[in-house]
Parts: C-alpha cells; sequence; structure tokens
C-alpha cells in the first residue's frame, strides 16, 4: 500500500543488508578478473578461497561502529594467512553515502591502519567507497588492474 491509509512509511534510505552467502562477478580489466564476494558471516570457511586469491578486497561498514572490533580482528585474520602473505590488499570503507559514516581519518584511527601497514607483509591500500552512489568504485577498478598486471 502506497500512500493510503494504513500504510506505512518508506524508509528514505533502504536498509542495508549484510552480504550472505558467496557471489561471483565477472570484470573485464581489459582481461577477465572473478571478483568472488563472501559475506563477514562466513569468515571461518574464508580459508578454502586463499589459494585461488591475487589480489584481495576487504570491505568494512563505514556506517556501523558497533562492527569495527570484529571487522579488525578479521583483517588481522585475513593478513596473518600464510597464503595471503604477499597478496596485495585494498581496505574499503563503505557506505560513506550514508548521514553516519565515520571519516576516512576516523576509521584508520580506529583500525590502528598505520600499526597494521607497518606489520604487514603485504600491501596495503585503503579507500572510502559508496557501492550504493559509486563513489571510489572507478578507483577500485583502476587499484584491482594494477595489482593484478601481470608481471614483466
Amino acid at each position: 500500500l502506497r500512500g493510503g491509509r494504513g500504510a506505512q512509511p518508506q524508509p528514505a534510505v533502504p536498509v542495508p543488508v549484510p552480504q550472505v552467502g558467496t557471489n561471483l562477478t565477472d570484470l573485464r580489466l581489459p582481461r577477465k578478473v572473478t571478483v568472488r564476494e563472501l559475506g563477514g558471516c562466513m569468515g571461518p570457511i574464508w580459508p578454502s578461497y586463499y589459494g585461488e586469491c591475487s589480489a584481495l578486497l576487504f570491505v568494512v561498514d563505514a556506517s556501523n561502529p558497533s562492527q569495527v572490533s570484529s571487522s579488525c580482528i578479521q583483517l588481522l585474520s585475513v593478513l596473518s594467512a600464510a597464503p595471503l602473505a604477499s597478496v596485495p590488499v585494498l581496505v574499503l570503507f563503505n557506505k560513506i553515502d550514508l548521514p553516519c559514516y565515520m571519516s576516512l581519518v576516523e576509521m584508520k584511527s580506529l583500525f590502528r591502519m598505520q600499526d597494521i601497514v607497518s606489520c604487514a607483509t603485504q600491501p596495503i591500500t585503503m579507500l572510502e567507497t559508496s557501492a550504493r552512489d559509486g563513489t571510489g568504485l572507478a578507483e577500485v577498478l583502476q587499484w584491482l588492474q594494477s595489482a593484478l598486471k601481470e608481471p614483466c
């Protein structure tokens, strides 16, 4: 029911739904690249995919301060996995389109990213994004293309 008596008001911003399960998406960068999306709740099975990983995009909900500590623990676990020791990592602080998002400076501070980067064996890059409105996605594609370049 829209606008009629007893109709529920529609939220101005759709309520985000966490990724559950796995999705595969093919990109052309210019060669074909398959992106496997694994939801955070699937953390226990992530290691079974590390062997086939050439680059890692780690997405953090920058609008959800209650998840910062668990996201940081998951990131540290991923970075310490032997099969990923030299895999380039892009940490995406997503949902910057929401009014309650934490800035890149705040997220870096909460995650202690300076310490993480200095101790990590792999190169780590950080970006702010909004999957909803597309902010930062061009930079993500550029990073992926650069990270997946064939060695000479």
